[in-house]
């Protein structure tokens, strides 16, 4: 019932269905594959002279859906180990020295329009970066960190700002095999990268409202106080256009205000300390291109809730929020393709004299304030 990948190497003619989470398997896409839940895979009907390989974030709820489609005539079988093992297996392929060169030649020219130009414009539009600073780069091991990783080294590499930087890893409790993922591809990209450890998802597993919000918070101030150790004022996180137009949405649709994610930020609980974030202007889809490009795969959502893709905690959470608005602007684009656009260009285009209210540091401010002035 299960496939190994030297196995599957094997097939020349096969269908990939990848049965992860849609967030995930839309983030960290596995090429000629056709992301399909448990439910839509069990209501398609497929070709029957293909076999098929279904993919899920760690080969374990792959197994009894493929026991389905067994059961109705097909040939089928579960990619052992799940997406984490194609991962490793890419990793062995492109460790030399011209792969890393390519890969840093294709940010300044093959993707100098829509990656670097991008991630300097925000340098310079922010202030992002100023002369003399230090700034701790936070990898997370996703797509979006890795490529600032490697932005921010051909940026002290070239750019006429000095400033030192040092990248970082925080393991709050990776599993074994994400954290090797981690380091094997820091290897191949040759990112110097120091690691430091936390319990924070052991903390947080068993917190049952708002688990995420409280585990983004402490992942913030472990990264604050390790960066502060390190000598750093900054810290530079990989959030992209996409997080700051979701974020916008998600605060009106959800929390019932406007606000955003700010390109910086002076942090309240550590003195001299600021988050900056370079990838600011830099959309997903041309950072997924990049990845593609360069034939480069990194580790999925790694938390504690979703790393483990038979959890309880997993299968009876409800589904982000964030995955609904990303979705809410895909369906709006199809009409309006300056949709994205317009969303972020909205909170710089605020009107104080047509909002009903705001608030500031101090207190609360009513159009009625004032009104007859």
């Amino acid at each position: 019932m299960e496939i190994t990948i030297q196995e599957l190497k094997q097939i020349e003619n096969y269908l990939l269905i990848d049965m992860r989470d849609k967030e995930q398997a839309q983030k960290n896409p596995m090429d000629g594959s056709i992301p399909l839940s448990q439910e839509e895979i069990e209501q398609t009907e497929f070709d029957k002279t293909k076999p098929i390989v279904v993919v899920c974030a760690q080969g374990q709820l792959s197994i009894p859906v493929v026991a389905y489609l067994r059961e109705k005539g097909y040939e089928a079988y579960s990619l052992q180990g799940g997406y984490i093992s194609f991962v490793m297996e890419q990793l062995k392929q492109n460790r030399s020295d011209d792969f890393c060169r390519q890969v840093e030649r294709s940010i300044i020219k093959t993707y100098r329009k829509k990656i670097w130009s991008k991630f300097t414009k925000a340098i310079k539009t922010y202030e992002l970066v100023q002369e003399g600073d230090s700034i701790a780069v936070c990898i997370s091991g996703g797509k979006d960190s890795m490529l600032m990783a490697k932005c921010f080294q051909e940026l002290h590499k070239h750019g006429p700002i000095h400033f030192d930087v040092k990248y970082i890893v925080m393991d709050p409790g990776y599993s074994p095999a994400n954290r090797h993922v981690i380091e094997e591809n820091a290897k191949k990209l040759q990112i110097p990268i120091q690691i430091f450890t936390s319990d924070i998802f052991e903390n947080v597993f068993h917190i049952e409202k708002n688990p995420c919000y409280i585990c983004a918070r402490m992942r913030r101030g472990h990264l604050y106080n390790y960066a502060q150790q390190l000598g750093c004022n900054k810290i530079a996180l990989g959030h992209h256009y996409d997080d700051v137009i979701e974020t916008i949405l998600m605060s009106m649709l959800y929390g019932g205000q406007i606000q955003t994610m700010m390109p910086k930020l002076h942090s309240n609980h550590f003195e001299g300390m600021e988050v900056i974030r370079p990838l600011y202007l830099i959309h997903e889809e041309d950072i997924k291109a990049w990845a593609k490009h360069n034939g480069l795969y990194f580790i999925q959502c790694a938390c504690k809730f979703t790393d483990t893709c038979s959890s309880e905690a997993c299968l009876t959470r409800p589904k982000s929020k964030r995955m609904e608005v990303k979705q809410l602007i895909r369906q709006m684009k199809q009409t309006n393709p300056f949709v994205e656009q317009n969303i972020f260009k909205s909170v710089e285009n605020v009107s104080l004299k047509t909002i009903i209210a705001y608030k500031d540091d101090d207190k609360k401010h009513h159009f009625l304030d004032d009104y007859d002035q």
